[in-house]
């Protein structure tokens, strides 16, 4: 099952905050802004969090989520890691263990690598972005060209890859390359990648 599928918009919006993102009604709780220490309703709030951060994530294409992003009034984050309606806004320290949930359940990973402030998300599997990738190469003519990864992370006409941080790049282009649809290649400017028809 594809990860989109899994991830749902829902029913309530708080007030004063954009109309076009819906909100689970979990949102306008205020427990749910709390680490609660029942393990059951802990474990059901983690999951709602969860289902939550992905579903904005890829509706504003966030790739990226920090603990300090708990405390930036006006962030990225600030709407739905708030609710000023309950006078509610989730602790650095929830929003930490809710990241480690990320990564425990393979939804995103630490970014840089050896630390735990910040996680790039996974809104869609390094296996789905191989096959978007692929399917952007194919449509739009790239297959046998070398293209840069900032040719495909930053194109001159907006894509389904505008913004895909590199990191994440690489994993889908490496995911084609097992499977010979891709093929990293050392070019003057960093790394680049030439795409193979299936």
């Amino acid at each position: 099952m594809a990860l989109h599928a899994w991830l749902f918009p829902t029913h309530t919006t708080p007030s004063g905050i954009s109309a076009d993102f819906c909100y689970h009604q979990f949102h306008s709780a205020p427990p749910f802004f709390t680490e609660q220490p029942n393990q059951n309703t802990h474990a059901h709030l983690t999951e709602q969090w969860i289902r939550l951060i992905l579903t904005y994530a890829r509706h504003k294409r966030l790739f990226v989520l920090r603990v300090e992003d708990a405390e930036v009034p006006g962030g990225d984050w600030d709407e739905i890691l708030r609710n000023e309606r309950i006078n509610r806004r989730i602790p650095p320290s929830y929003l930490s263990s809710l990241m480690a949930a990320l990564v425990a359940k393979n939804l995103a990973v630490y970014e840089p690598a050896k630390q735990t402030r910040a996680v790039l998300l996974h809104w869609r599997l390094p296996e789905e972005w191989a096959d978007v990738l692929h399917s952007w190469a194919t449509a739009t003519g790239q297959l046998n060209t070398i293209l840069t990864f900032y040719e495909i992370s930053d194109p001159p006409i907006s894509s389904p890859l505008s913004g895909i941080p590199i990191p994440l790049l690489r994993q889908a282009i490496t995911i084609l390359s097992r499977s010979n649809r891709a093929q990293i290649i050392g070019v003057a400017d960093g790394e680049g990648v030439r795409f193979f028809a299936r």
